[in-house]
């Protein structure tokens, strides 16, 4: 954990919203927020799971702070699982709460991805939205809309190849409509076990980028 982390407490329409903010090194200021999804709460999915705080390390290596919370349900935070719909109200709470103005990023893993796929489409035209990052998105058994058209420039898609919890034929029949590239990483798995370093490295490349 980086040792800038702060814990916090937010509040949501199902109540107390736990979160944790990794600040960036001191001195060096911060480039702006970044709110971080994190997977299903029904199959042990945290803001402590490894891809989540990966995600973190990334956009505080790169300057950003890290905010990631627990959706309703899971851990301290307060409420029940609402299948996708209470959890975007979750993260839409936790921007307004942690980076009411300035540079916004939004990431996700996987449930989270999908989280932050539909709470984008919230906000998209009231705020400037820096960067995207989808890790593993969930969009085979109910899928998101897509990304705005022109946010597609901003927005990074990583997805293991043998993924075998979201397959990757699911994620290039949602993102082909769209002309989205997707990162595809050989070998790799949902969890990407063994490769957290290569996913570290791909979201900071996308971060430091234009």
């Amino acid at each position: 954990m980086n040792p800038r982390t702060e814990k916090i407490q937010l509040r949501g329409a199902a109540g107390v919203i736990e979160a944790l903010r990794d600040a960036p090194v001191a001195g060096t200021g911060s480039q702006g927020v970044a709110v971080i999804a994190h997977p299903h709460p029904l199959f042990a999915g945290t803001m402590d799971n490894k891809v989540v705080q990966t995600l973190a390390r990334a956009f505080v290596g790169a300057g950003w702070t890290a905010v990631r919370f627990n959706f309703r349900g899971v851990g301290a935070s307060e409420g029940v699982h609402d299948e996708g719909r209470g959890e975007s109200e979750d993260m839409l709470a936790v921007v307004q709460q942690v980076a009411p103005d300035g540079p916004l990023s939004i990431a996700g893993f996987s449930f989270g991805a999908f989280v932050a796929i539909n709470a984008l489409q919230s906000i998209w035209d009231a705020r400037e939205i820096q960067r995207i990052a989808l890790v593993g998105p969930s969009v085979e058994r109910v899928p998101p809309p897509p990304l705005p058209a022109n946010s597609h420039d901003r927005a990074l898609v990583v997805h293991g190849e043998q993924d075998d919890t979201v397959s990757l034929s699911a994620v290039m029949d949602w993102a082909r409509p769209q002309s989205l590239p997707v990162t595809v990483v050989p070998g790799g798995g949902h969890f990407f076990h063994g490769q957290l370093p290569l996913l570290k490295s791909l979201v900071a490349r996308h971060l430091r980028a234009g």
